[in-house]
Parts: structure tokens; C-alpha cells; sequence
């Protein structure tokens, strides 16, 4: 693997105990070829030793803003000029913060002002702490700066805690770095290593936005003990809405019977049915500007739900079973609807099943992915891979098998562009369909 062949990296280490990932990830990065120094935050020595690094990648870690050993003592000068990207992982709340607020009274800080390398960060921290309104308005900062984040993964945090704020894992982080210096480079924002023409992410449209997110699956009752559902877990919904949340989106979020939580700042209604479920969307829908469907919604139910639990007397037990609405058709249907999204879980043919649903629905955008390959497994997996499609000749991009918080925000980069184009389409329409007064007849 040589993907970043002859890229020099310079690894912003920072205080957290996901610095221990940082070690590995320094590897991964010199197994694809790259070439990297360390930078430790104070906080980061207190997690791992510099020499752990310094063995690692053969090249000196650095500590100190002033370096006697450095050029005229200015060592975050060349580390600066040397760097072709900054890499900060893990990046803690406090390093957020200092980030968007410029500090420069460290040496990772100052670098970070004196350089016109790409930033890329991985935050870690608690659930709370990157939920926290302080954190949320310190990323968008530094998005809007044209900062590139490697969203954090959701699991089991060392606090004891579950959620999203975990760093992760190392072939993750090196795997997305790649992925999105190659999109910066086939979309022309910067060519070599080095240039200081660095991509600002296009998903910052979304700020401001409401995004209306389904996720999980329904329970369609049978007796009072019994039920039809699916084997939906709700991750990729989850993942979805988290990465919305840091992209500065106001989310709503309607979620079936799952175990997972949630930011505050997300929106969130708990549903068991699909007609609760398709209720709470079309109310929704209408104050939305982009409907992600990821929900895995029940198709039928069963036409008289039992008084009391069946017993089993008979060999063979018959069900009538009648068609649950459709929610996704339902809210792309509607007046003055919001952007449409669907995903599709196929076992086979899934480009015709897809684009098949695509036009069926109405629908801007579709996601795909498939279920039954046993080398990638959807359901409650934290990994998931999509291929996205939308009309046009360009419409299909494939966003590669990935932890799911990674797949979620690279699939609200394409949402934002396609939503941006579509705002302009419209734009074109309407001036070609009533040209100003001035214009000559």
C-alpha cells in the first residue's frame, strides 16, 4: 500500500487515552508510504511517553515551542514549512477550542497558524463534552476555516459511557485521510502535497439546515408478546444524525425500538410502529429541508392484532398480513417537500433495485448497500459501504466499507452538493421562466 507515497505527515498527538491509538496510527501512515513527525500536546505525555514515537517513525518527537536544537529556535517554523498535512489525532475538546480560538502558546498551536499545509483532526473525547454546545460551535469554526474532520466513531467510551466521541481505530482514520485527500485531488483543490489550496468541506452547507433523519427498525405486533420486525440496529441512522449535529444541522430524529443514545442537541422521537413512525415524519417533514429515510420500516402488519397471546395448538398458524403506508413516497410526495433520500437494503441486483426505487419514489438521492455479503455485514455492524445514486449522467459514487460515522458524513458531503446543485437548478428555472421586467422583449 503506498497511497501516500512521499507525503510528509506531521501527528498532532493531544492529552486523552486514545493517544495509545496514536502510536498505531503513526504506522499505518508509514505503511502507505508516508513519512512522519510527531508533535505532543503537554496533555499527551501524560498518556504515552515521546519515545514511544520517536522508535516508531526514527525521527524526533516533538515538545516545545522554543527548540534551542531548531533553526534560529523556532522549531514550529520548520515543522510548519516541512509538513505537507496536519494530521491531529487524537484531537481533544480543549484542542478544538484552542484551534478556533488561535491560541498559539503551545507548540501544536502555533504550528497549526504558521503553516498552509491541510488540517485534518480527530476529535475524541466523551459523548458529552462533543455533544456540548461549546464543542459543536468550535467545529463549526473550524469548518467554515476549511478545517477537515474525521468525524469521531459511536461505541463504548474508557468513561464507561456509550456514544459517539470515541477515536477511530487507526486504519479507520489513515483509510479516510486517504479517501479524502484523493477527492480533494480528482475535485482539483489540491494537486500536490504541500499546496496551500486546501479543500473546505462542502457538507458546511448543511449548516442550518434541518435534516429529518428515520433510523432503526419498526415492531408490527402479532399478539401481546409477539411481533414482525427486521434485524435494523439503527447504527447508520445514529451515525448520520451525529455527523449532521457536528455539521452544524438542527436534526430530528425519529428512531424505532433500538438501544442506542443520542446527542442532546439532536431531536429525537421514539416510535414502535410504522404508521407512529410514518405520522411523526409527514408532521416533520414539513418544517425539513433534507429527509434521510434509513429506517428499516416494517412493509406490512398484521391485520387483527390478537387480545391475548396465541398459544400453539395447530401445526400451521395463518397471518393477514395488509400493507403499512410508505413513508419515504409519502413525504416525497408532499407540497413544498424537503430534499429526499432513501436507502435500500438489497440482497441482489442492487444498481437495478436502487435506481429502480429512485424513480418509483421520486426521490433525489438513493443509498445502497448490500446485505448479504458475508465479507461486509450491514446489520448492527459498525461498518457499513454505499453506492449513492441520483439522476444524471454522473449520478453514482461509491463510498468505500468504512466505520459508519465515517460512511455517514462522507454520505452528507454528497447530500450537500446535490442539495446545492438542485437550489441552483432551481435558481436557473425560475430566472429563465420570468426574466426581469428590464429585460428587452
Amino acid at each position: 500500500m503506498s497511497e501516500l507515497n512521499n507525503t510528509k505527515i506531521l501527528l498532532g498527538v493531544t492529552g486523552g487515552i486514545a493517544a495509545y491509538k496514536s502510536a498505531i496510527l503513526a504506522r499505518r501512515l508509514m505503511d502507505s508510504g508516508a513519512t512522519v513527525r510527531v508533535v505532543m500536546t503537554q496533555g499527551a505525555q501524560a498518556f504515552i511517553q515521546p519515545m514511544t514515537f520517536q522508535a516508531l517513525t526514527g525521527n524526533p518527537v516533538h515538545t516545545s515551542l522554543l527548540d534551542a536544537e531548531a533553526e534560529a529556535a523556532m522549531g514550529h517554523i520548520e515543522l510548519a514549512r516541512w509538513a505537507d498535512i496536519i494530521l491531529i489525532a487524537p484531537a481533544s475538546a480543549n484542542t478544538l477550542a484552542r484551534l478556533a480560538h488561535g491560541l498559539a502558546d503551545d507548540l501544536l498551536g502555533t504550528l497549526c497558524l504558521a503553516t498552509d499545509a491541510p488540517l485534518y483532526v480527530a476529535p475524541a473525547m466523551n459523548r458529552l463534552m462533543w455533544a456540548h454546545a461549546a464543542t459543536v460551535q468550535n467545529c463549526q469554526t473550524l469548518r467554515l476555516r476549511g478545517v477537515n474532520f474525521i468525524e469521531p466513531a459511536v461505541g463504548a467510551q474508557a468513561c464507561g459511557e456509550t456514544g459517539s466521541g470515541r477515536l477511530p481505530e487507526p486504519e479507520d482514520i489513515r483509510d479516510q485521510l486517504i479517501g479524502m485527500l484523493q477527492s480533494a485531488k480528482l475535485e482539483g483543490l489540491h494537486t500536490e502535497p504541500g499546496s496551500s489550496n486546501h479543500p473546505a468541506s462542502s457538507a458546511k452547507h448543511l449548516s442550518g439546515k434541518h435534516l429529518l433523519i428515520t433510523a432503526g427498525p419498526t415492531q408490527e405486533a402479532i399478539d401481546p408478546v409477539r411481533y414482525i420486525s427486521n434485524k435494523s440496529s439503527g447504527k447508520m441512522g445514529f451515525a448520520i444524525a451525529e455527523a449532521a449535529i457536528q455539521l452544524g444541522a438542527r436534526v430530528t430524529l425519529i428512531a424505532g425500538p433500538v438501544s442506542l443514545s443520542c446527542s442532546d442537541s439532536i431531536q429525537r422521537i421514539d416510535v414502535v410502529t410504522a404508521e407512529q413512525m410514518h405520522k411523526a415524519a409527514i408532521t416533520a417533514a414539513s418544517d425539513s429541508d433534507v429527509f434521510i429515510s434509513v429506517a428499516a420500516v416494517s412493509d406490512y402488519r398484521i391485520e387483527q392484532i390478537a387480545e391475548h397471546k396465541i398459544k400453539k395448538n395447530d401445526e400451521q398458524i395463518q397471518l393477514t398480513l395488509i400493507r403499512n403506508p410508505d413513508i419515504l413516497k409519502s413525504v416525497s410526495h408532499m407540497q413544498g417537500r424537503p430534499f429526499c433520500v432513501g436507502f435500500a437494503a438489497e440482497t441482489d441486483q442492487v444498481r437495478e433495485h436502487a435506481l429502480g426505487k429512485l424513480e418509483r419514489k421520486s426521490l433525489d438521492m438513493i443509498a445502497a448497500n448490500h446485505v448479504a455479503q458475508a465479507d461486509n455485514p450491514v446489520f448492527g455492524s459498525d461498518t457499513n459501504a454505499l453506492d449513492v445514486y441520483w439522476a444524471g449522467s454522473d449520478g453514482h459514487k461509491h463510498i468505500a466499507s468504512a466505520n459508519k460515522s465515517v460512511v455517514a458524513r462522507a454520505l452528507l458531503e454528497l447530500v450537500a452538493q446535490r442539495l446545492t446543485a438542485s437550489a441552483l437548478s432551481r435558481t436557473a428555472t425560475n430566472t429563465t421562466a420570468n426574466p426581469s421586467s428590464s429585460d428587452p422583449a
